[in-house]
């Protein structure tokens, strides 16, 4: 995301400085009923989503944060969300994440299961990376270098690990609803060190039409429909990507996803429901913006600096829980205005403990969770009572 971009070039100094199991199942003894996972029923598609990338809990939980809902009861962070009217959860998927033991398949199905045992739907945010893909880093994995030059090998890969990994997901009931090829895909995909401009159509709709085949294809096998996006950082990029890659042959898929952080953006809250409307308008596409955020405080809680500081504040949107609450309801009613169908706040429960991410000690985005610096839920969380009423 955009975010993580910023907020790696803003702590380059800080980083100077700082398959298969081949056993056979066991068979039970003759009258011992066999053991297999309770499995999650499948969750109602809502008219609108309203939707929390908690990517980061699972990971604040082990460093010990507790959290606590609006009237300081300590309860598990998924089941806050579900309480106050949450229906998407969003996690991200890293290849082979091995400088942290998050993001990778098996922290996503502990997300993925925590979410729908609280009836919320999921959307798997394949980065198809190692680490972090933004529009200016689309790191292929590490495992995949030695096709980078070779398109149809490297598009066998992302789709054979695509198609695999909602296969593996379907065994244990974690299916889920929704899948990005894809985070913040700007930029051509799988690639090494600085991004080529321009784009290499060619290769780069070879590989994601790969990715979307594979959605399709595990869709068709599984007799179920898994949605599929195409996410773009920023309406006005999404306007000049989705023209190219409908040129080239990239239309196979359901939504278009959007990050929109009125700080890196054109837009603002009186003109960014032109572009919404439009991208809706012209590719007959479902829409959703897929990562936002707003200030509720400039205080810091730790030694990581805020990302979201005085600059991402707007007139008339305080940072304040309230200013931050006001600023998701019109968000969501440009969204629902322009022809979208949801919105999805970015990391409401990244807060402040001790574990260190990958810049320092501590959260970047403390100032901007959907919990104060006792990690106690505050009214921005109301942005999700309307899915109470839908």
């Amino acid at each position: 995301m955009k975010t993580m971009r910023l907020l790696i070039l803003f702590f380059s100094t800080i980083l100077l400085s700082h398959c298969s199991n081949n056993e056979q199942p066991s068979t039970p003894d003759e009258g011992e009923e066999p053991e297999t996972e309770t499995p999650v029923e499948e969750n109602e598609k809502p008219d609108f989503y309203y939707g929390a990338d908690l990517s980061y809990v699972n990971e604040m939980v082990d460093c010990g944060a507790e959290y606590k809902d609006q009237d300081g009861v300590v309860k598990d962070p998924y089941k806050i969300f579900a309480e106050a009217g949450t229906n998407l959860v969003r996690v991200r998927l890293w290849n082979n994440p091995d400088w942290t033991e998050y993001s990778n398949l098996d922290d996503v199905k502990r997300t993925i299961r925590k979410a729908k045992e609280e009836n919320m739907n999921v959307l798997l945010d394949f980065h198809y990376s190692d680490s972090w893909a933004d529009p200016e880093k689309q790191e292929i994995p590490k495992a995949w270098e030695s096709n980078i030059d070779d398109t149809e090998a490297l598009g066998n890969q992302l789709y054979e690990y695509t198609y695999s990994t909602l296969k593996t997901l379907n065994d244990e009931g974690l299916l889920p609803e929704m899948v990005q090829v894809g985070n913040e895909i700007n930029g051509m995909i799988l690639q090494k060190g600085e991004l080529e401009w321009p784009i290499n159509w060619e290769r780069n709709a070879s590989l994601i039409n790969k990715g979307l085949k594979a959605v399709r294809d595990i869709s068709e096998e599984l007799d179920t429909d898994i949605e599929v996006m195409l996410h773009i950082a920023q309406p006005e990029n999404a306007l000049w990507w989705f023209e190219q890659a409908t040129e080239n042959g990239v239309t196979n898929y359901d939504w278009i996803g959007l990050s929109y952080y009125p700080l890196w953006s054109e837009y603002d809250l009186n003109n960014v429901g032109t572009p919404l409307k439009t991208l809706v308008d012209t590719y007959q596409k479902r829409l959703m913006i897929v990562e936002t955020a707003y200030p509720f405080t400039m205080e810091n809680a730790d030694g990581a600096n805020n990302i979201l500081d005085n600059n991402a504040l707007i007139n008339g949107y305080p940072a304040s829980p309230q200013g931050q609450l006001d600023y998701m309801n019109k968000l969501k009613e440009i969204v629902a205005t322009s022809g979208g169908e949801g919105l999805i706040y970015w990391e409401p429960a990244w807060v402040s403990t001790d574990c260190s991410t990958l810049w320092g000690q501590g959260s970047h985005w403390d100032n901007a969770t959907m919990f104060d610096f006792n990690n106690q839920a505050t009214i921005g969380l109301n942005y999700y009572n309307a899915a109470k009423d839908n």
